[in-house]
């Protein structure tokens, strides 16, 4: 039952007396107020929490479960099919979570928006433990799923370092390719300027990042995508890879795009306005 249906009726046993006479209306107000409250927290907290949950889960289930499938196939998946199968994932749990939660399915989104103020810290710490909780409910998946020697061959999907590739230049790939990926979510989701396409400019984004890095770190962009697999199936090397090069490069780009294209365009159309109004 709804809270407004809730709501409705005890209204309506509030106006019709019965037996034992009308529900005094301050206990009435209380009910009411409850409700509301109860209400406001399950679309602020609750929903939302639950949507980047799943929605990261869906996420992580295909874009490791791809590289999985490429080892079971001997390599028939291929790079194009590993990215294809990523980004369209990506493009459609966002496009079903935005009206929910926003679409972050991503701690390193989710710390764009805190650094720029576009969601409240409580709000973005538990959209980060939500992100990796599904991802790791994700990884167990795929572990149940596929033969022991097969996920281990193919390390249960998680994103690794090329040989040849250090920690450092690990570290800035990643940044660099979350820059474009952060960029592409201010671009197509957060300015209202942007075309109503869904998420499917951000997952074409991490389509393209994917061919570009994929053979050098994996392309994760995603602290949750690697997490959730790592933890799941016991590989850690490099971890930190995956945090610490998409938090840079998320938060220069949320701040670019923020401060720089967003916020003077904004003042400038408040002065714009307040100009016309002195006119």
């Amino acid at each position: 039952m709804s809270e407004e249906i809730r709501n409705e009726q005890a209204h309506r046993i509030g106006e019709s007396p019965g037996n034992t006479g009308p529900i005094m209306k301050p206990q009435l107000d209380q009910a009411i107020s409850a409700n509301q409250t109860r209400s406001e927290f399950s679309e602020q907290y609750v929903k939302p929490v639950v949507a980047e949950l799943i929605g990261t889960f869906g996420f992580v289930f295909i874009g490791a479960g791809s590289i999985i499938t490429n080892t079971l196939t001997h390599g028939a998946v291929g790079l194009v099919g590993i990215a294809l199968a990523t980004g369209l994932a990506l493009a459609i749990m966002i496009t079903i979570f935005a009206a929910t939660s926003g679409g972050h399915i991503n701690p390193a989104v989710t710390v764009g928006f805190l650094v720029t103020r576009r969601i409240a810290p409580l709000l973005g710490l538990l959209y980060i433990v939500a992100q990796l909780v599904g991802a790791t409910l994700a990884g167990l998946l795929l572990r149940v799923m596929y033969p022991q020697a097969l996920w281990q061959a193919a390390l249960l999907g998680t994103p690794n370092l090329a040989p040849g590739v250090s920690f450092g230049l690990g570290v800035l790939i990643e940044a660099v390719l979350t820059f474009f990926l952060l960029l592409a979510v201010f671009g197509t989701a957060v300015d209202p300027r942007a075309p109503k396409i869904g998420g499917f400019g951000i997952g074409l984004t991490v389509l393209v990042d994917i061919l570009v890095g994929g053979p050098l770190t994996g392309a994760s962009m995603n602290p949750a995508r690697t997490f959730g697999p790592a933890l799941a199936g016991g590989f850690w090397q490099n971890d930190l890879v995956y945090w610490i090069g998409p938090i840079i490069g998320a938060v220069i780009a949320a701040s670019i795009y923020e401060y720089v294209i967003l916020r003077p365009r904004r003042v400038g159309q408040a002065m714009a306005n307040s100009g016309r109004q002195k006119d």
